[in-house]
């Protein structure tokens, strides 16, 4: 099979104005992967399918990630105007001079969710070649194009991101909850969220939930007492 560079040059070949990138992967698997553009995504899809030489035929695996905003510090050099006595001059004579120090700068880069596919080739036994979309952010733009026409296998996996990530899946058939229910609020595989601490539909509370439930009625209780 070819390499994931020679992939990236076959895709930027077939799909004119495709942005894909390797990502590395310094874990021990060494398992690189391409980063590709939500605009170019489906047609991308279509060619690694119907590529005759890698026929990634098979959809096995969709998976999501949730990237937080992060705190990025960087170092720079500023030139900076500051009075200085005047060397040999008279008592109290300053002048003006530039002076060049290095300054660390914050800045926030804002975080994404992120739905990771692998892909297979049945007919010709190899794979398996990973590909990334990220949204734009994780807040209000959280659309990506839905790879179900392309690979049906992606259907209930897309879902279960949307249910657990909150990724939109644009053109999916049939995106709703898969593991929670509709009324339920939020992501829960997102790395921000909290849980509730009430555990109304937990049937059964054991352990640390029996023990957070009894916490929130013994709370709700004393709201109740005091009004």
């Amino acid at each position: 099979m070819k390499t994931v560079e020679e992939i990236k040059t076959a895709i930027e070949a077939a799909v004119p104005g495709a942005a894909v990138k390797v990502m590395p992967n310094a874990s021990p698997s060494a398992q690189q992967s391409l980063l590709i553009d939500a605009e170019h995504a489906i047609a991308i899809a279509t060619f690694l399918r119907d590529d005759e030489e890698l026929s990634l035929d098979f959809l096995s695996n969709v998976t999501g990630v949730d990237w937080l905003d992060r705190e990025i510090a960087e170092k720079v050099k500023v030139t900076r105007y500051v009075l200085k006595p005047v060397e040999g001059g008279e008592p109290g004579q300053v002048q003006m001079v530039d002076e060049t120090v290095e300054e660390t700068r914050k800045h926030v880069e804002p975080g994404y969710l992120e739905a990771v596919y692998h892909l297979y080739s049945v007919e010709k036994k190899h794979g398996p070649v990973v590909l990334r979309m990220r949204t734009a952010n994780r807040t209000d733009q959280v659309e990506l194009p839905s790879f179900t026409p392309v690979w049906r296998s992606a259907e209930f996996q897309e879902r279960e991101v949307f249910d657990l990530f909150g990724i939109v899946f644009t053109g999916h058939p049939d995106l709703r909850r898969i593991l929670m229910w509709d009324e339920f609020k939020d992501h829960p595989m997102r790395r921000d969220y909290v849980e509730p601490d009430d555990f109304d539909y937990e049937p059964t509370p054991h352990d640390d939930v029996l023990k957070r439930a009894q916490e929130h009625q013994a709370k709700a209780a004393a709201g109740e007492a005091k009004s």
